[in-house]
Formats: structure tokens, sequence, C-alpha cells
């Protein structure tokens, strides 16, 4: 079976292939096709700790593979992998005391401040060191697509919360990539 063309209607085809033949090339395909995009959202949302977004990823196609006899098509199947891959991000970040249910208040994170000119640091690295509760959502959010109310679903909090968290992040990206007074941009 050749999928390597085929549109997001084939994912279930290399499903039912993996589940009633065990045909390992479709899996092989499927985690082809999805992996990179699961690896920079996992990557993304742990702060750009890499060997830990592997290691995640790894951790996301275990389930996968354990949940797919589950899984009823009501969503499309890369939905699905990214809320897994939410939850196994989720999973490591209390794993280290990181916990991903912070709403990013200034209170409850360690302050930030914009770094001088010569560490300026790129988009990627300003996202990565942004609070937890900030990043998942602008993540989710700027990234992924989502609208507020798929993103509090997939983060456990309100609609609300995902606008203001939001809105906290863009600003600490703003603060943290604008030059400074009396430096030359």
């Amino acid at each position: 079976m050749d999928c390597r063309n085929a549109g997001a209607g084939s994912d279930r085809i290399l499903a039912e292939a993996i589940l009633e033949r065990g045909e390992e090339s479709a899996f092989r395909e499927l985690y082809r096709r999805h992996t990179p995009r699961l690896y920079l959202l996992i990557l993304r949302l742990l702060g750009g700790m890499e060997s830990d977004a592997e290691d995640a990823v790894q951790e996301t196609w275990l389930r996968v593979c354990e949940q797919l006899v589950r899984f009823r098509w009501d969503a499309a199947f890369p939905t699905w992998l990214r809320a897994i891959g939410v939850n196994v991000a989720r999973d490591v970040l209390r794993r280290y005391g990181r916990d991903p249910s912070r709403t990013g208040n200034p209170e409850a994170d360690p302050p930030t401040k914009p770094l001088p000119l010569d560490e300026r640091i790129d988009l990627e690295r300003a996202i990565a060191i942004l609070p937890d509760g900030y990043r998942q959502v602008l993540v989710l959010h700027d990234i992924e697509g989502m609208n507020h109310r798929e993103v509090a679903a997939e983060l456990g909090i309100s609609a609300g919360a995902s606008k203001k968290q939001l809105f906290n992040a863009r600003r600490l990206l703003r603060e943290h990539l604008a030059p400074q007074k009396g430096e030359r941009s």
C-alpha cells in the first residue's frame, strides 16, 4: 500500500491495517506522516527540552498503539494524536515539578526580564522561556490554530483564562523581543 501522497482519509485505512493485520509498514507510514509536527508541538510545549520531547513523542506513540482500538474517528486522527501528545507533555512537566495547569499568574511565576541586546533570543527561545501556562496556550492557539474554546477544553481551563494567558504570553514575547532603550535594532 503506497500512502505517501494520500490525504488524511488514509489515516483510517492505515489504522485499520495496523489493527486488523498488524502491518508494521502501516504504522511506519502513520509515524512518518505525523511525527514531525507532533515533535515540534511537544518541543514547544516543553520549552525546548529536546531529549524530553523525543521521549514524549515515543510515549505518545505508545499510548496511540494502546488506545487505537478505542478510537472512534469522531475527530481527525491528527487532532486525537495532538491531544495525546499534549497530555504526555503535561505529564513530563508535572514529573519535573513544573505544574502545567498554572495560569501564568505573575504572582505564581518567576518574573522574567527582557534580555540585553547581546543576549537577544529568537522567537523559539522566547517561547521556550515563557511560564508553562502561557506557553501552552500560545502554542495551541497561535501555532496550532486552536480557538480559545478548544484550548480551554484541551488544557482544562476556562476560555477566559485561555484569552488572558494568551494576552500575557504575547505581552511577554514582545518584551523579550523588543530592543531595549538605547540599543539599535
